[in-house]
């Protein structure tokens, strides 16, 4: 094939068509024409050289130049495509180096091999700019719904034409047993759009919590124009479901506005998820009441949150347990994904007997370390009193109220505790000296004697070792394994050190010790004046 008049124009309508046919620039298609030309070039003339082709936009008329470059002496590689100062003097007035030398060379014509070679590099670089198109046109569109085609079914996956790509909505993004024959219509979430080796890969999914939120908004105008928010969504999918909303005007009902005149708007969600039943909760910023209201329809008749350890527990009465656990734990399971809390369900009778066994110890505490009779030492007890610090440092009228004590009776009792808690405190002291506490770690603020004995019983014995530390070594903390919630005991946590305070005391410690300089801490403290501006406005 010779690049001659006949055909030049028809480079340019053969661009046009590819580019029309696969929706790219036609600039592209030209590229990867002189592209191609280019290297059916070299291989006439000789691969070293520097041949370029330039396709003309208007008349398709196709220009072979040769390039070479001037380059250093003790640089000269590639004689074909290079050339020194003293070399170059002979085709330029006045070279230097880095300057080019351009010259045309006659066209050559495509043999059978360089015409299949050509084919192939045009190809080639229309599925990369077709690739690039589809990445560009999906990447935005992550977190939409997306109405398809079944094209096939590979495996249990499911291949669907989206439009301008395919994409693939996996055998575990299937609720329940759903099969899909070619040509049905599929309406999917679009999880993920990844750019690939072999091409953008769009992941659908029918299973996700946020297809479900998408749902709604397509049904319900309210949250689609911001009026009504979801904040929470938890699934098990074909099956359960549960989705938090709040209205933002007083005058609207969230759960009505998603329920819909005889429930149009629900039934229409749920006809889509195979008959997944929803339960739409309104929500609370206030988490023990949104709970309560989320292991609907079970009742509750008490809520513990333990905000550091991102638990709750719920006691229910004995014959509702079943409820609020649900078939296999869905309803506590689908409440903790919407509340993102661990929850703790446990019966009026378990709770009682849980009481009655704190009650018994603490009675047992005052008796074994006040000398108390059992019915005085029920006595603290029922007034709320934990522990021996509490009895020791109250003030004195808070041991008045306690029925049959008087002041000598409480000043005796506060003598005994702070007695008990001092000889405490001493054998303490003598057992973190011989374990090799030093001083410094002693006498440092904050730490009492029991403290240091339970630091030294862990190798950190001086300031520099407790310096060290990371706050959650010292207060405890939780960590996720294997989708568990794991508890890390903190070396302090019996002593009711938080994580705020370990922080604390770590960082006075590294101060003190000249690692930290305080002034950087009290800039870090400070809000710029933009950032006080910001949060004002």
């Amino acid at each position: 094939m010779a690049i001659t008049s006949a055909n030049q124009l028809e480079l340019l309508q053969t661009a046009e068509a590819v580019a029309r046919e696969k929706m790219i620039d036609p600039g592209l298609v030209v590229e990867a024409m002189e592209e191609s030309l280019a290297r059916a070039a070299k291989s006439r003339y000789g691969a070293e050289m520097d041949i370029r082709v330039s396709i003309d936009r208007r008349t398709g008329k196709a220009t072979f130049t040769r390039v070479r470059t001037v380059v250093e002496d003790d640089e000269l590689e590639n004689y074909q495509a290079e050339f020194t100062v003293e070399q170059a003097k002979q085709y330029m007035a006045d070279p230097v180096v880095g300057d080019t030398f351009v010259e045309e060379v006659p066209p050559v014509e495509l043999g059978r091999i360089a015409a299949q070679s050509a084919k192939q590099v045009i190809l080639q670089k229309v599925r990369e700019a077709e690739r690039d198109r589809q990445f560009e046109e999906f990447k935005d569109r992550a977190g939409t719904i997306i109405n398809g085609v079944v094209k096939r079914e590979e495996y249990g996956n499911v291949i669907v034409d989206v439009g301008r790509g395919e994409g693939i909505l996996r055998r575990n993004e299937k609720i329940g047993r759903e099969s899909y024959r070619p040509g049905d219509r599929i309406r999917c979430y679009i999880k993920d759009v990844r750019r690939e080796t072999r091409g953008p890969q769009i992941f659908l999914s029918r299973t996700d919590p946020q297809f479900m939120a998408e749902l709604f908004k397509m049904e319900v105008p309210e949250i689609y124009d911001g009026i009504i928010e979801i904040k929470a969504v938890a699934r098990d999918p074909g099956s359960r479901a549960k989705i938090g909303v709040i209205s933002y005007d007083g005058g609207i009902d969230p759960v009505g506005a998603c329920v819909g005149m005889r429930g149009s708007r629900v039934q229409a969600v749920v006809n889509e998820l195979q008959g997944e039943k929803i339960d739409i909760i309104p929500w609370n910023e206030d988490m023990p009441t949104f709970l309560v209201n989320a292991l609907q329809p079970a009742e509750v008749s008490k809520v513990v949150l333990d905000e550091d350890a991102e638990r709750i527990e719920v006691v229910v009465p004995d014959e509702q347990l079943s409820l609020a656990i649900g078939r296999r734990g869905q309803n506590v399971r689908l409440a903790s994904q919407l509340t993102g809390l661990d929850i703790d369900i446990m019966t009026e009778e378990e709770e009682s007997k849980r009481r009655q066994k704190e009650f018994e110890e603490r009675t047992q505490l005052f008796m074994d370390t006040l000398d108390l009779d059992e019915f005085f030492a029920q006595l603290l007890v029922s007034e709320g009193f934990t522990n021996l610090e509490e009895v020791a440092y109250v003030e004195q009228d808070e041991l008045l109220v306690i029925d049959g004590v008087d002041e000598d009776t409480a000043n005796e009792l506060q003598t005994r505790a702070r007695e008990f808690l001092e000889e405490q405190a001493r054998k303490a002291l003598e057992s973190a000296r011989e374990l090799g506490a030093e001083d410094s770690l002693i006498s440092f603020e904050g730490l009492t004697p029991q403290m240091v004995e339970a630091l030294a019983k862990d190798d950190v014995k001086t300031l520099e070792d407790f310096a060290t530390c990371a706050d959650w070594e010292l207060a405890g903390g939780w960590t996720s394994s294997n989708g568990q919630r794991v508890k890390d005991d903190g070396l302090l946590e019996p002593y009711g050190v938080t994580l705020e305070e370990a922080q604390t005391m770590v960082m006075t410690a590294r101060v003190l010790l000249g690692w930290v300089d305080p002034t950087e801490l009290e800039e870090e403290e400070e809000p710029e004046d933009g950032e006080t501006e910001e949060s004002e406005a």
